[in-house]
């Protein structure tokens, strides 16, 4: 584990833009894309969070228009926007339930929001987790919107994006062996590929540390008052992934690898083509509050 990145080898082989806008689809792909390295904003707002650790939903939607905005090279949200989804689209909005640290309400809210303001029937949106195989909108979905909190995870090392597919197959604990590793191939299902518009990797206050199943102690949360957006899920994960790792360093005084090893982040870029994790394949916009970003 080096101090910025996934492994010692800072994953040497990455993904082509190319690849990325034949899986993303275009005009999105184009602007998230160039030149073979994937955009990815990261946002923070300390104010996003109050004392209680309550979150300020007005912040919080301005935040991800930020995001979403410098993404793609947009100065009004509605524009921004409606570069991601289409009137006639049918748009499902995969979110996390984990009881311990969901997808924030707010943000689901501030998503279906913008989705209803380009166009997209109300009938033609739904947000979904556990139940998204049986769910009549996420059948029919020409679109999707990926958000999720980042978290250590036990058997993937780190909840992420990537991780959030998996309710998309009937067995998810066939995905679940050498770290995750093949979670990419979900992405390339014929449910998922081509689908997904944006990618949102919650980092309001995340887990960074944790031993066994569904560990969970708020000890190992931190305010980092962020949110990391993109169109690639590999460079919005290994963006993430980078941030955890530095906090770790942080709190312990000492490298602790996330364990397991992030094999599916790596897989993802590598085996399946679906980004870049490369930092150098990365372009990192930051916006906000820069002290403690941490990268």
């Amino acid at each position: 584990m080096s101090d910025d990145g996934l492994t010692r080898r800072d994953f040497l082989r990455t993904g082509s833009g190319a690849a990325m806008a034949s899986l993303l689809g275009l005009p999105v792909a184009a602007a998230a894309a160039v030149d073979g390295t994937s955009r990815v904003v990261l946002v923070r707002d300390p104010a996003v969070l109050g004392p209680d650790g309550a979150i300020d939903a007005k912040i919080l939607a301005r935040m991800l228009d930020d995001a979403v905005m410098a993404m793609l090279d947009e100065r009004e949200p509605s524009r921004a926007w409606s570069r991601l989804v289409r009137p006639d689209d049918v748009v499902g909005v995969k979110t996390n339930a984990w009881r311990n640290l969901p997808t924030p309400p707010a943000l689901e809210d501030a998503i279906v929001r913008r989705v209803r303001e380009t166009g997209v029937a109300e009938k033609s949106i739904s947000v979904d987790d556990r139940g998204i195989r049986t769910n009549s909108v996420f059948q029919r979905a020409t679109a999707l919107i990926n958000a999720r909190p980042s978290r250590i995870h036990y058997w993937a090392g780190l909840g992420t994006c990537l991780k959030n597919y998996i309710m998309f197959v009937p067995r998810p604990a066939d995905y679940h062996a050498n770290g995750c590793e093949s979670l990419g191939a979900i992405w390339r299902l014929p449910e998922v590929e081509g689908k997904t518009r944006l990618n949102v990797l919650v980092m309001l206050q995340p887990l960074f540390h944790g031993v066994g199943p569904h560990a969970f102690s708020a000890e190992f949360t931190w305010p980092y008052a962020g949110l990391v957006v993109g169109v690639d899920p590999v460079a919005v994960d290994a963006t993430g992934a980078r941030i955890i790792q530095a906090r770790r360093k942080e709190h312990f005084g000492e490298d602790r690898p996330i364990s397991p090893p992030l094999t599916h982040i790596l897989a993802a870029d590598r085996r399946y083509g679906l980004g870049n994790a490369s930092a150098e394949r990365i372009q990192l916009v930051r916006l906000g509050r820069t002290e403690g970003n941490l990268i």
